[in-house]
């Protein structure tokens, strides 16, 4: 339970809002919380710098977490980027180099202000992390240090376009998301008269990224900008990198550790996509207490002792049964002075056609040619609005892939790091796909996925420069899977499953394809971590907040995810609806909400029947102002093109007053 705290050491003043000029004159938008005596007593500043809107889109979390930081002594500034909330202009693209150039210019403007000491840190989730990573790169003397959670440092490797080289479904997924984001109008309230024309002019210009993103399939230039693994020694603040297991971006954490060159700690808990103070599954930790920690100590010089705190702190989730949405999830904390840590030996178990062994076994050939279904079970890319989004029983799968399973095991099994298969294989057409799984399978016969892995076979050698493959020629990949820390009970068994699908998460293939494995030089290699005698497990303060946000509920909060089978042709449709509401905030009496619908369909036979909609609902209120925007994307493919649609229509009180469509075919590039 996280504890609210409303006294803090020093007494907080809000400036609801800010203008922050940028020399080509376009106006940023800011809500600023400080200490009252700033002036007289300056302290350093924390930046979060995001499109997501501070008037509503981010309310919620920024009271819970803005004003605590801000109570302790510093000036925390949420930012809406250019083209988002209240801000001028046109978001353009996610981390552009005008995104980037203008943090810049926001970190210089802060540390010129009369209440700032002059050093600065940058705090944020998601774009947030991302965009601190990579402004940090760019080595503004202000910046210091950094608080990067659920992020990533190579944006084709880990990110919603692209995983292992396959094409996610999230890329249309989220690209429908931002077009609906980025459609919203600026409130009426704060900008006046000319509100209209900047919302008119945002509807005129809004690029449809999803279609800009699937133009590069390959890890080109447009991925290595802002990609900070390109050149680690470019930062040099002070890293904290924060994520959790059940979050998409938990990868690059690893990375990090072993790649920059300036000071880093990371936290690594059970959590999907959100901050630790008030995530989801618990245990969640005390995250304020210890980013303040942090900031004490970089940005104010006080001896907090982060510099003796391990490399890394991570939670090591035990076996717990598939299900939508867990609220608490079993486990420990360990601690390790590098990762991997000196406790973790590699253990090799071989592909058999009895299962997995720790001895190779004869050269056999295994086939599987997945339908098309398989994945209906693999939940969410990135497990962000909390609706029942975690992969559920993964049996069905299993049904339509290869598995290999080792019997009941006689002690438990800690595996704590990036399991490997090194895989031996052919394949009937020159493009495929497969899904590589790390299956828990209780003694009651439910199988909860502990890692995985997405891998284009055409992008074994390079992502770079792909190559077609050879049907029915031999090749040999490694294929890594997602870094994970995951205790196997006695008495279960660990299963590898393979498939050649993974619907809907991975778009498929052009053609079906079946897979030849060849077991004799195919194995699996898990990190195991042996427990060391007396071991002590790190602790965290008790999670508290800041005092929530005063909001009236005018349309409560709903979530589904629902799939059916038509008897008839076979064809299955997966529906999932994100209702979040409608409500009004008390203080600034803006009402804002949106529902996100997704509907994906597929026949089990036919990968180019793969069809996938989104329509989003954004709707504000303010006074006698009801201004609502509805968008609509959709995404199929043929053999040699993807199809991609978009229109964005806008209301305004209930009359149509803007129209637009996007209408774009892409080639597929071994994809």
């Amino acid at each position: 339970m996280t504890a609210v705290i409303d006294q803090f050491p020093r007494k907080v003043r809000e400036i609801e809002n800010q203008w922050i000029t940028l020399p080509d004159g376009c106006r940023l938008a800011a809500r600023i919380w400080l200490p009252e005596d700033a002036e007289a007593d300056p302290v350093p500043a924390i930046l979060e710098y995001l499109p997501y809107r501070k008037r509503d889109g981010t309310i919620v979390r920024d009271h819970l977490t803005h004003p605590y930081f801000a109570g302790h002594g510093y000036a925390c500034v949420r930012v809406d980027m250019r083209g988002c909330g209240e801000a001028d202009g046109v978001l353009e693209d996610e981390y552009s180099a005008q995104e980037l150039a203008d943090g810049v210019e926001v970190i210089n403007w802060l540390a010129a202000q009369a209440w700032c000491t002059g050093r600065v840190g940058m705090m944020g989730i998601s774009w947030g992390g991302f965009n601190g990573l990579q402004i940090a790169a760019l080595e503004p003397e202000p910046l210091k240090a950094i608080i990067t959670l659920c992020s990533t440092d190579d944006r084709y490797a880990d990110d919603i376009h692209y995983k292992g080289g396959c094409l996610l479904s999230e890329n249309l997924g989220w690209g429908a998301t931002m077009l609906a984001y980025s459609s919203r109008a600026p409130d009426p309230l704060l900008c006046g008269d000319k509100w209209y024309d900047a919302w008119m002019e945002r509807l005129e210009n809004q690029p449809f990224l999803a279609a800009r993103w699937l133009r590069h399939q390959r890890r080109d230039g447009y991925w290595k900008h802002g990609s900070v693994c390109e050149d680690y020694s470019r930062i040099k603040a002070a890293v904290l990198a924060v994520g959790g297991w059940n979050d998409a971006y938990s990868n690059a954490i690893p990375r990090m550790l072993n790649g920059l060159k300036s000071p880093v700690r990371a936290i690594i808990g059970p959590w999907a996509h959100k901050y630790p103070h008030f995530a989801v599954p618990e245990p969640r930790i005390g995250f304020l207490q210890e980013a303040l920690r942090w900031w004490d100590f970089w940005l104010k010089g006080e001896p907090t002792g982060v510099l003796r705190d391990p490399a890394v702190r991570a939670f090591v989730m035990d076996s717990y049964s598939p299900q939508g949405l867990p609220a608490k999830l079993p486990g420990r904390w360990i601690a390790e002075g590098a990762w991997p840590g000196p406790l973790i030996e590699p253990n090799r178990l071989y592909l058999t056609p009895s299962g997995l062994s720790p001895k190779p076994g004869d050269e056999t050939m295994l086939e599987i040619c997945s339908p098309q279904t398989t994945g209906r079970d693999g939940g969410e890319f990135c497990v962000i609005w909390l609706g029942p989004e975690f992969a559920g029983d993964q049996a069905r799968d299993d049904a339509g892939s290869l598995t290999f399973d080792t019997p009941p095991l006689g002690a438990g099994l800690d595996i704590v790091g990036a399991p490997e298969l090194e895989l031996e294989f052919a394949a009937d057409r020159p493009v495929a796909h497969i899904a590589v799984r790390l299956n828990d399978v209780r003694p009651d016969g439910q199988v909860t996925r502990i890692s995985y892995a997405l891998q284009n076979l055409t992008h074994i050698a390079s992502h770079e420069h792909p190559e077609a493959l050879e049907p029915g020629e031999r090749y040999f990949a490694r294929i890594k899977l997602d870094d994970i820390a995951w205790h196997l009970p006695q008495g279960h068994r660990l299963r590898l499953s393979i498939s050649t699908s993974y619907w809907p998460m991975m778009w498929p293939a052009p053609q079906p394809v079946t897979l030849g494995v060849h077991t004799a030089r195919s194995w699996l290699t898990l990190p195991a971590r042996s427990p060391m005698p007396g071991e002590k497990q790190p602790s965290f303060p008790q999670p508290v907040s800041a005092p929530p946000v005063k909001l009236e509920e005018l349309r409560p909060e709903f979530h589904k995810r629902e799939q059916a089978e038509d008897p008839a042709t076979g064809t299955v449709t997966l529906e999932i609806v994100d209702d979040f509401g409608l409500y009004r905030e008390a203080n600034h009496g803006l009402a804002a909400g949106g529902v996100g619908r997704e509907t994906h369909t597929i026949h089990p036979d036919d990968p180019l029947s793969a069809r996938m909609t989104a329509h989003w609902t954004e709707e504000m209120i303010r006074d006698d102002v009801h201004v609502r925007t509805e968008t609509y994307s959709s995404m199929t493919s043929s053999k040699t093109h993807f199809h991609l649609t978009a229109r964005i229509e806008a209301w305004l009180n209930d009359e149509l007053v803007f129209e637009r469509g996007f209408s774009e075919d892409i080639e597929r590039d071994l994809i």
